[in-house]
C-alpha cells in the first residue's frame, strides 16, 4: 500500500472515530434532555440555552426539541465552537450520581416505603413550561412534590393524563378581552416514552362503561428518581370522542369530566398493575382521583376472594387524601346516570348496589337527591386527609363536619400539611450562588432545616441587594421582550412598541401579581381607588410600577371582565407605562416575575386562599410578601418578615370585607411600603429593606419548601398508611 493509501485510510479511520465521538456527545446530550431533572439545575439549563440562544427560547425552551434541529456532527461543530466538552461530561456525571446515591433521607427515615412504593395520583403535573400538561397552581404543586420526594429519596411513582392540547394560550385582543387558543402538543417535542409491557409494546389500558370501552394507552415520563406514567386516550380503537378525551384539561362538560376521571383512577391503577408495581401507599391529590380506591379494592376482593367490606377496610388505611378547594362549588359532582352508566360495570365487580355505591359519594347516604361528589368519595375511603394549610384544616373541617356528625369540629378526622415549594425549581441560579458563597457547603441537602437559612444574616446587605437588583433588571428586560411583542401582534403603532421596549425602571418599586384570575382572588383590590393608586405610582420621589399576569376559566366571564379592566388601564394616561399585563401565564413568566419583583402582592377574599405558594417562590429570590392573612401566610407573617393586608379577620359581608382590605392595602403601601423601599443610606442601600428580606428568607424559606412538605407527608402520612410508625397529620 503507497503513503497516499495509507493517508486515506488514516483519514477514514479518523472520521470514523469522530463520527462514534460525535454520536457519544450527542448521546449524552439526549440523556439529560431526557429527564426532568435538567430543568431544576442552572449549569444544565444554561448548557442547553447556549447550544442556540435563538432557537431554545422559541422552542419554549424544551431540549429535546432543540436537539432535534442538530444531528450529532453540527451539535460536535456547535461544542467545539462554545468549549461545551467539559461541562457536558460534568452535567452527565451529576446526572448519573444523582442515580447512584444511596444515602438518602428516605433511606434513613423511610425505609419501609422500599418495599411498599407511593402512587401518586394528581389530574395534572406542573414540571416546566415545555411540558404543557397542567393549568396552574394544584399542578405545580404535584410537579413541586414529585420532584422533591425524588430528591429525598422516597420511593413513588405517579399517575396523571397526558392532555394533547393542554391548557389553552393566552392572548388579549385590542379591546383587551381574552382570547384562548389550544395548540396541538408534538409527543416527540417532550421527554416522554411509550411505558412497555413484558411483551414490549406500550401499555394500554382497558375500562369498561355501560356504554362501551374506553381505551387509553400509558406514557412514561421521567422527572429525577420519580417516574410519572401519564395516560392517552387517543388510541386506535376509541370513537372519535374518547380520542380527544384526554385532550384538553378542564375542558368540556360533566360526562367529560367523569369520563376523564375515570381514565386518571381506574385506568391509573391498571396501568400500575400493568407495569408490575404494586404500590403499598396511594396519594390521592384532589378529588379528581378518588376512583382510584374503588379500583384497588375491586383488585384486592379478586386476588384474594375477600369481602367488600374487609378491601375498602385495608385499603382506606393505605389511602392519604389531599383537598385543596376551600368553597363547596369547587368540588366536583356527578348525578347517578352518570355514575352508573361508568362505574356501573365496576359496580358489578365489586357486588354493591346502585344505592351503595351513590352513597359512598354523598353526605347523606339515603338522599336520593344528593349527588355523587369525588371529595365525599375520598373522604370516606382513606383514613388520612388533610388539607394544605392550618386555616385551610379549619375550614375544611368546618365544610365537611356533617360526614362525622358525632364528633365536634375539632376531633373531625382532616389535619393539615401546609403546601411548600421545590427550591431548586424556582430559585434564580444567581440568588444560589450567593447562598453558595455564605451558607454550609452541604446546604442544598438540608434544605428543610431551618438552622441553615440563618446563614442569610451573615451576607452583606450591599452583595445581597445587588443581586436582587441584577435579578430585577433580568425580569424588566423580560417584561420589555413580552409587551412589545403583544403590542406588535396587536397592530399597534411604532410608537407605542417603542415605548414598551424602554418601559419600567428598575430603580422603581416594582409590585407583582399574577395567578388565576378567579374573582375571589380579588386582582382589582389595589384598583378600588383609581384616585389614590395614581397618586401612589405616579409620585415624584418614590413612584411604583405594577405587573399583573394570569388566565381566567373559559367559562370564567367575571374573570375575563377583571382581566379586560386590568389591561386596559394602559389606554389610561395615569398608567400607561406604570401598570402593565403580561399575557399567557405560564410557569416561565411565574419564574420571571418571583425572581425579579421588590412585592409580591396576594388578596384573596379571605378564607378562600387554601394555601397559595407563589409568594413562597418570591421568598426564596428576596421577594417580600403583601397579603391578606390567608392560606400559607396566616402561618407564615410575624410582622418582621413582609406586610399584612387586614387583621385576619372576615365581614359576614363580602363588600365590606372587600372596601375594608382595599383600605388597608393602600394604607400599607403608603405607610410602610413605600417608604421602607425609598429610605436610603448615604450608599443608595435600603437598609432596612434588605434586613426584611433576611427576615422573610431565614424564617420562611425553610420552613415553607417543598422537602419540608414532602417530609412532613411521608412521616405523617405514607408511613403510618404503609404500615409503619404512626404520627398524628393534625398538629402540623
Amino acid at each position: 500500500m503507497n503513503r497516499p493509501d495509507l493517508a486515506a485510510s488514516d483519514r477514514m479511520a479518523e472520521s470514523r472515530v469522530d463520527s462514534v465521538s460525535a454520536q457519544s456527545l450527542y448521546d449524552k446530550c439526549l440523556a439529560l434532555a431526557k429527564n426532568v431533572w435538567w430543568s431544576w439545575n442552572p449549569d444544565v439549563v444554561n448548557l442547553f440555552r447556549d447550544l442556540d440562544p435563538i432557537r431554545w427560547r422559541q422552542l419554549d425552551h424544551s431540549p429535546i426539541a432543540l436537539l432535534a434541529e442538530f444531528t450529532p456532527e453540527r451539535l460536535d461543530m456547535r461544542v467545539q465552537e462554545m468549549v461545551l466538552y467539559s461541562r457536558i461530561n460534568h452535567a452527565y456525571r451529576r446526572l448519573k450520581e444523582y442515580f447512584a446515591l444511596s444515602q438518602t433521607w428516605a433511606a434513613t427515615h423511610a425505609g419501609v416505603l422500599g418495599a411498599k412504593p407511593v402512587a401518586y395520583f394528581s389530574a395534572e403535573f406542573g414540571l416546566h413550561e415545555s411540558i404543557p400538561v397542567y393549568s396552574g397552581g394544584l399542578g405545580v404543586l404535584s410537579g413541586d412534590h414529585i420532584k422533591s420526594a425524588g430528591g429525598l429519596g422516597i420511593p413513588l411513582v405517579a399517575v396523571g393524563l397526558f392532555y394533547t392540547q393542554g391548557y389553552f394560550k393566552q392572548q388579549l385582543d385590542a379591546q383587551g378581552y381574552q382570547v384562548e387558543e389550544y395548540i396541538d402538543t408534538k409527543v416527540e417535542d417532550l421527554p416522554m416514552e411509550p411505558a412497555l409491557g413484558r411483551d414490549g409494546k406500550q401499555i394500554t389500558v382497558v375500562i369498561e362503561t355501560r356504554s362501551g370501552r374506553l381505551l387509553a394507552k400509558v406514557w412514561r415520563l421521567q422527572v429525577g428518581r420519580v417516574n410519572l406514567y401519564l395516560l392517552d386516550s387517543n388510541v386506535d380503537g376509541n370513537g372519535t370522542e374518547d380520542r380527544h378525551l384526554t385532550s384538553r384539561l378542564y375542558g368540556g362538560d360533566h360526562r367529560t369530566r367523569v369520563r376523564q376521571e375515570l381514565v386518571l383512577g381506574v385506568g391509573g391503577i391498571r396501568a400500575l398493575q400493568a407495569l408490575g408495581l404494586e404500590p403499598g401507599v396511594y396519594h390521592l391529590n384532589e378529588g379528581h382521583s378518588a376512583f382510584v380506591v374503588l379500583e384497588a379494592i375491586r383488585q384486592r376482593m379478586q386476588n384474594d376472594g375477600v369481602s367488600f367490606d374487609e378491601a375498602l377496610r385495608e385499603v382506606a388505611h393505605r389511602t392519604v387524601f389531599t383537598t385543596h378547594t376551600p368553597v363547596p362549588a369547587g368540588h366536583d359532582r356527578f348525578d347517578g346516570g352518570l355514575i352508573e352508566e361508568h362505574l356501573g360495570p365496576l359496580r358489578d365487580q365489586l357486588r354493591i348496589s346502585y344505592d351503595q355505591l351513590m352513597g359512598l359519594g354523598r353526605v347523606e347516604p339515603q338522599n336520593q337527591s344528593e349527588p355523587f361528589c369525588m371529595t365525599v368519595l375520598a373522604l370516606k375511603l382513606s383514613r388520612r386527609a388533610n388539607a394544605v394549610s392550618a386555616l385551610h384544616g379549619h375550614v375544611t373541617r368546618r365544610m365537611w363536619a356533617h360526614l362525622w356528625p358525632w364528633r365536634v369540629e375539632e376531633e373531625i378526622p382532616i389535619g393539615h400539611i401546609t403546601n411548600g415549594v421545590h427550591i431548586s425549581s424556582w430559585l434564580a441560579w444567581q440568588m444560589a450562588q450567593l447562598y453558595d458563597k455564605h451558607f454550609e457547603p452541604d446546604w442544598r441537602k438540608r434544605l428543610g432545616e431551618p438552622e441553615v437559612w440563618q446563614a442569610i444574616h451573615q451576607v452583606d446587605p450591599g452583595e445581597l441587594w445587588e443581586t436582587h437588583y441584577a435579578l430585577k433588571n433580568l425580569l424588566l428586560a423580560f417584561i420589555r421582550r413580552r409587551v412589545s411583542r403583544q403590542c406588535r401582534r396587536r397592530g399597534e403603532g411604532d410608537d407605542v412598541v417603542e415605548a414598551a421596549r424602554s418601559m419600567f425602571d428598575p430603580s422603581i418599586l416594582t409590585i407583582g401579581f399574577a395567578r388565576r384570575f378567579a374573582t375571589y382572588k380579588r386582582a382589582d383590590l389595589i384598583l378600588a381607588s383609581l384616585d389614590r393608586l395614581d397618586r401612589i405610582v405616579n409620585h415624584a420621589q418614590r413612584p411604583v410600577q405594577i405587573i399583573f399576569a394570569g388566565k381566567a376559566h373559559p367559562a370564567d366571564e367575571p374573570g375575563k371582565q377583571l382581566i379586560k379592566r386590568i389591561a386596559n388601564l394602559r389606554h389610561d394616561p395615569r398608567f400607561a407605562g406604570r401598570v402593565v399585563f403580561i399575557e399567557d401565564y405560564d410557569i416561565n413568566v411565574c419564574r420571571h416575575l418571583v425572581q425579579g419583583v421588590d412585592v409580591w402582592l396576594n388578596s384573596p377574599r379571605r378564607p378562600l386562599e387554601a394555601s397559595g405558594t407563589s409568594g413562597q417562590k418570591a421568598v426564596l429570590n428576596g421577594g417580600l410578601n403583601c397579603s391578606v392573612l390567608d392560606g400559607w401566610w396566616a402561618e407564615g407573617y410575624d410582622g418582621r418578615n413582609g406586610f399584612a393586608i387586614g387583621k385576619g379577620s372576615s365581614h359576614v359581608s363580602d363588600a365590606i370585607s372587600d372596601q375594608r382590605d382595599a383600605e388597608d392595602l393602600i394604607r400599607v403601601l403608603e405607610e410602610r411600603i413605600v417608604p421602607l423601599y425609598y429610605d436610603r443610606d448615604v450608599d443608595g442601600l435600603p437598609r432596612q429593606w434588605v434586613q426584611t428580606m433576611k427576615n422573610s428568607i431565614s424564617s420562611l424559606a425553610w420552613r415553607f419548601s417543598a422537602d419540608r412538605m414532602v417530609m412532613d407527608y411521608c412521616k405523617t402520612a405514607y408511613l403510618p398508611a404503609a404500615g409503619g410508625l404512626s404520627c398524628d397529620m393534625s398538629v402540623h
